[in-house]
């Protein structure tokens, strides 16, 4: 019996750069090679990245992915190795590529194509209708494309019925909070019922407001986890399977005494002999442990920034700082993520900016080390209503005033990003783009917005964590009530519910779609939730002009949550 090295790939691809791209897989094949992998496995789409949306509509693209699909094949002397790439021929498809020893062995086409959430692959892809087992002497491979394997009557099934004994999932499976529990556990029970080896690799890296995480694992054929990646970095998982599993559970096991398989599976053998392992040339096998959720979900914004700014080949960042909690968590997140010299924070105070938080915002740059400007607004705010002044005679000062200060400011931090640079990093939380508590062309105005998915309970619960080890932000900004301080005195609870209680009728009827009954049945104030669901409503049309900003959660807005801005329902 032939042991069988494999090395896992978890790399992160730059959607459309596919010669990028090449060279990393190819200097990956090579090094994989030199170490005694037989089998190498890449992500879904690691060519392409993922999602390359409507560049799929353009043959050059098409073209460019089947030229550089053509070159990695020829570097497969000695291995086999998997990778996904978008395939044209008389449809379009996801596919997974098989080759070995220097030539195609075939292609797999993903059967099941997401169409929720942020998945439209629909509008590209036709699924595929068959599938095949890869044979090199007692091993006998089904490989499969990330959705593929959700099914439980997926590809993955048909292939173990056909004597499939080690199971392939290519993947390219966003982060949401939770998610990686939930992939283990099926993912276990899909090894668990074929009595398979399952190999899962999934794409690291973020895309837009998409955060891949990582975490490729390998399951035994009971299910258990025998080796997982790293966690929002790239890594090479390494494993030898020295022997293949036994095929006693099926003979016993009613659910495979299923008489004759009528789908189609084709055989493709492997010829040839792969390369060896020599001892202690290949990394040792490695179990890393499952993040908390407060560092996965602070790992997930880290590595949302640093992906954003770098594939859109920004320099420097600029955030306002207010002294609040939000811009506090975002300079920490935009430090980890770029070096404290790549970080400028601009102080804009204005006559009712509190001296309290000026220091506060102070004492946080001088902690995180980064550079500040000052730039007061109370004489811009002098002339704007100045100017003003004639159409607003006998009414009333209002909301109006309030929201020229954020106006200013959003146009000094734009300015400063034309002349230097910079991308503005917006600091709005999730809570206050569901109640449009927020100012369109104000503090809404810049380039991403780093905790436009994250809820404001859990912007004061990373916040803490962040302090666990050191006080990086200061300890005022984590007592004090939050304000935007637009005006003397002014509480975010004078317009809003309580955080506490905010957050959790935002839950319900953003993530679950409960009703104001159900919510209120539920235990939740009926004036708070009424309150609510009537901004959210409302403010729909602000959160179609806000930035692009990072999903971590099942249903963020934009991709995700998808609602009509004039609507009566």
């Amino acid at each position: 019996m032939r042991e069988l090295t494999v090395a896992l790939v978890q790399m992160n691809s730059v959607v459309g750069d596919v010669g990028g791209n090449l060279a990393k897989m190819s200097a990956h094949l090579a090094e994989s090679r030199r170490l005694g992998a037989q089998l190498v496995v890449f992500p879904e789409m690691a060519l392409a990245g993922y999602p390359p949306e409507d560049l799929l509509f353009r043959p050059s693209f098409l073209a460019d992915l089947a030229a550089a699909n053509r070159i990695l094949v020829e570097q497969t002397a000695g291995i086999i190795a998997v990778w996904g790439y978008a395939y044209a021929e008389e449809a379009l498809y996801n596919a997974a590529v098989i080759a070995a020893q220097g030539n195609l062995v075939g292609r797999v086409h993903k059967h099941h194509l997401p169409n929720y959430g942020v998945f439209d692959e629909e509008r590209y892809f036709s699924p595929g209708q068959s599938t095949a087992i890869i044979e090199w002497e007692d091993w006998k491979l089904g490989v499969s494309v990330c959705e593929d394997l959700w099914y439980p009557d997926g590809p993955y099934l048909v292939q173990a019925r056909h004597g499939a004994n080690l199971l392939v999932n290519i993947s390219a499976s966003p982060y949401s909070r939770g998610k990686q529990r939930m992939r283990e556990q099926m993912m276990a029970t899909r090894a668990d019922d074929a009595a398979a080896y399952l190999l899962w690799t999934n794409l690291v890296g973020a895309q837009d407001e998409l955060v891949f995480d990582g975490q490729s694992t390998i399951f035994s054929p009971t299910g258990q986890v025998l080796a997982r990646a790293e966690a929002f970095q790239e890594d090479v998982l390494w494993m030898t399977l020295t022997r293949t599993p036994s095929q006693h559970r099926r003979w016993i096991d009613p659910r495979w005494r299923l008489g004759t398989v009528e789908e189609s599976v084709v055989h493709w053998a492997v010829p040839g002999v792969l390369g060896h392992r020599e001892a202690g040339m290949a990394e040792t096998t490695k179990i890393v442990c499952p993040l908390s959720d407060e560092e996965s979900l602070y790992l997930a914004l880290v590595l949302g920034v640093r992906d954003y700014v770098a594939k859109n080949r920004f320099g420097d960042v600029v955030i306002g700082l207010s002294g609040g909690i939000d811009s506090a968590l975002t300079a920490c997140i935009a430090v980890d993520a770029l070096g404290s010299h790549k970080v400028r924070g601009v102080l804009m105070p204005s006559p009712i900016t509190s001296n309290t938080s000026r220091q506060d915002a102070l004492d946080l740059a001088h902690n995180l080390g980064i550079a500040t400007l000052e730039l007061p607004i109370g004489q811009i705010m002098k002339q704007f209503l100045s100017v003003l002044e004639a159409p607003f005679e006998q009414r009333a000062v209002d909301l109006t005033e309030e929201n020229l200060q954020a106006r200013i400011r959003g146009t000094l931090l734009m300015a400063l990003s034309n002349k230097m640079g910079w991308l503005v990093l917006t600091t709005g939380n999730k809570s206050e783009m569901a109640t449009g508590y927020s100012t369109l062309y104000g503090d809404m105005a810049g380039g991403f917005a780093v905790l436009k998915d994250v809820l404001k309970t859990d912007v004061f619960r990373l916040s803490r964590w962040v302090n666990s080890a050191e006080e990086r932000i200061p300890a005022n900004v984590l007592t004090k009530p939050p304000s935007a301080e637009l005006r003397p005195d002014q509480k975010d609870e004078d317009s809003l519910p309580p955080y506490a209680i905010l957050d959790k009728i935002l839950e319900g009827y953003i993530e679950d779609d409960l009703t104001a009954d159900e919510l209120v049945r539920g235990g939740l104030p009926f004036d708070a939730v009424d309150l609510t669901l009537k901004l959210v409503n409302r403010n729909e049309y602000k959160r179609r002009q806000a930035p692009v900003g990072i999903k971590v959660t099942p249903r963020a807005f934009g991709r995700d949550r998808r609602m009509p801005i004039t609507g009566r329902f």
